[in-house]
C-alpha cells in the first residue's frame, strides 16, 4: 500500500516530463521537415535539370570508327545521359515549323485521281529505276496507283517543270540522307529529271555509301548518301546493314556529316530503323567498348539532338536544310476496314476518311521530332508527308518487287505475308514529296 502510494506521489512529474518531450520533438520534426523542402526547393530552383547533358560532335581521334564488324564488349543499363544543344532552358509546346508561311497548308489536302497529268514519267523509260520499287515490270497489272494527285484544300501546288528544276540546281549539290524510303525519294527525282539531260552529258557513280547523279550540262549534283540512323553506327554499310547487333553513337555525326557539308541542298529523314527493336549505344568518350541498350524511340531522340546540335552550328546563309517526316506503313487493314484481316496487299484505293492515322505513324514520334524541329525554328523547312502519305495504302509494292531473299511455298501460299507495305511503288507517292520539295525551293 505504502509502495503504491509512493508511485502516485511521483506520476504527474512523469507525465509532465513525458509532456515536454513530446512537444520538443513535434517543434523539431517540424523544423526539420521546413528544412527539408527549403533544401528542396532551393535544389529544385537552382538546378533545373539533375541529368548530366552530352556536348555532341566533339573531335575525339581515338573513338574507333563503327562498321559492320564492330561488337560490344558488354552491356549495361542506360546512363539516362542526354544530347546537350542550345538552350536546355526551352521546353517542349514550341511553335510548330511548317515548309512556309504562306496562308494556305500544302499539307492538308485530298488525293484527286488524274490519268492526264500523271505519272510524270514512265517506268520503264528511267534508267535509274529499283527493282525494289519497279512494281509495274515485277507483275502489277493495276497501274491506278500512278495516277493520283495531291490537291491541297486551298490552294495548288506548283506545277512540276524538270527545266525549272534543273536551273535552281545549276552549280549546286543537292543531297539525300537518311534510308532506303529516302533512297526512295532521291530515284524519283533521278526519274522526274533525268530525261532532260542528254545520255551523253549525265553520269552516275555505282552504289555506295555515297552515290552520286552528275549533270554536266548545270554542273549539278544529286546524290545520296546511306545514313540511316543520323548518327555514326555499324549500320552504315549500304549493303551489307542487316546485322544481330545495331550499334550507334548517340553523341556523333562526323563521319557522315563530312560528307553532306559541302552540299547546297540537303534532304534528311530518319524514321524507319527506329521501330525494329532496342538499339546499343557506344559513347565517343566509352573506351572499354561497353553499350548501353536502350528502346528505339529514346535512341532516335539522341539520334535527332546531335544531328540538332550540327545544324544549330552549320553556316546555312547558302544551304537550304529539309527533314521529310515518317512515311507511314500499312500493315493492319484492320485499321482502315474493321474488321478486316491483311495489310496493303491488294489495295487499289487510297483511304477517303479525312485525318485518318494508324499504327503506322507513331505519334510519340512525331512529337519528338516535331520538339527537336522547333527548337531549330527557321533553319529546317519540314516537308510533312506523313498525313498525306497515310491516304495512300494503295501505293506500297506489295508483292510486286524483287525480293533478293527466296521465298518459301508457305509464304507464296500466303501474298500478305511477305508483302511490302513499307515503300512505295514509282512512279507514285514519292513523286508527290518531290513536288513538294520543288514548291518550296
Amino acid at each position: 500500500m505504502q509502495r503504491w502510494n509512493r508511485k502516485k506521489t511521483h506520476f504527474p512529474l512523469l507525465a509532465l516530463a513525458l509532456l515536454v518531450f513530446i512537444v520538443c520533438s513535434i517543434l523539431y520534426n517540424e523544423r526539420s521537415i521546413q528544412q527539408i523542402h527549403e533544401d528542396s526547393d532551393h535544389v529544385h530552383h537552382d538546378q533545373e535539370v539533375p541529368i548530366k547533358y552530352v556536348q555532341p560532335n566533339l573531335v575525339n581521334g581515338a573513338a574507333e570508327v563503327l562498321d559492320r564488324f564492330s561488337k560490344c564488349n558488354s552491356t549495361k543499363k542506360f546512363s539516362g545521359w542526354k544530347i546537350g544543344w542550345g538552350d536546355q532552358r526551352l521546353q517542349s509546346g514550341g511553335r510548330r515549323v511548317s515548309a512556309d508561311s504562306e496562308s494556305c497548308d500544302v499539307f492538308s489536302g485530298k488525293w484527286v485521281f488524274d490519268n492526264t497529268s500523271y505519272p510524270l514519267y514512265n517506268e520503264s523509260q528511267c534508267p535509274y529505276m529499283s527493282d525494289q520499287l519497279a512494281c509495274h515490270k515485277h507483275g502489277r497489272s493495276d497501274l491506278r496507283y500512278q495516277y493520283w494527285r495531291w490537291q491541297p484544300h486551298d490552294c495548288n501546288l506548283k506545277r512540276w517543270n524538270a527545266t525549272e528544276m534543273w536551273e535552281k540546281l545549276r552549280g549546286k549539290r543537292l543531297m539525300f540522307v537518311g534510308d532506303s524510303l529516302n533512297r526512295g525519294q532521291w530515284i524519283s527525282m533521278l526519274c522526274l529529271l533525268q530525261s532532260v539531260i542528254p545520255a551523253d552529258k549525265r553520269s552516275i557513280t555505282p552504289n555506295a555509301e555515297l552515290t552520286i547523279f552528275r549533270a554536266e550540262e548545270y554542273n549539278a549534283t544529286l546524290e545520296f548518301l546511306w545514313a540511316p540512323l543520323l548518327v555514326d553506327s555499324n549500320s552504315d554499310d549500304p549493303v551489307n546493314h542487316r546485322l544481330d547487333e545495331r550499334i550507334m553513337r548517340p553523341d556523333s555525326v562526323l563521319k557522315h556529316s563530312s560528307r553532306w557539308e559541302h552540299a547546297d541542298i540537303l534532304i534528311f529523314n530518319s524514321y524507319l530503323w527506329w521501330r525494329q527493336g532496342p538499339v546499343k549505344l557506344l559513347w565517343t568518350s566509352e573506351e572499354t567498348g561497353a553499350c548501353e541498350e536502350l528502346d528505339g524511340l529514346g535512341a532516335m531522340e539522341l539520334a535527332m539532338n546531335a544531328w540538332a546540335d550540327w545544324v544549330s552550328k552549320a553556316n546555312l546563309r547558302k544551304k537550304r536544310v529539309f527533314f521529310v517526316t515518317m512515311s507511314p506503313t500499312h500493315l493492319w487493314s484492320r485499321e482502315w476496314a474493321t474488321g478486316s484481316e491483311g495489310n496493303c496487299y491488294n489495295e487499289k484505293t487510297p483511304i477517303d476518311k479525312e485525318d485518318y492515322w494508324g499504327s503506322g505513324s507513331d505519334l510519340p514520334t512525331m512529337r519528338m521530332v516535331e520538339e527537336v524541329l522547333g527548337r531549330l525554328s527557321s533553319k529546317v523547312t519540314v516537308l510533312n508527308i506523313t498525313q498525306l502519305s497515310e491516304y495512300r495504302k494503295d501505293g506500297h509494292p506489295s508483292i510486286y518487287r524483287k525480293f533478293w531473299e527466296t521465298l518459301s511455298p508457305k509464304q507464296l501460299s500466303n501474298p500478305s505475308s511477305y508483302s511490302d507495305c513499307i515503300h512505295w511503288c514509282l512512279p507514285g507517292v514519292p513523286d508527290v514529296w518531290n513536288e513538294l520539295l520543288f514548291h518550296f525551293l
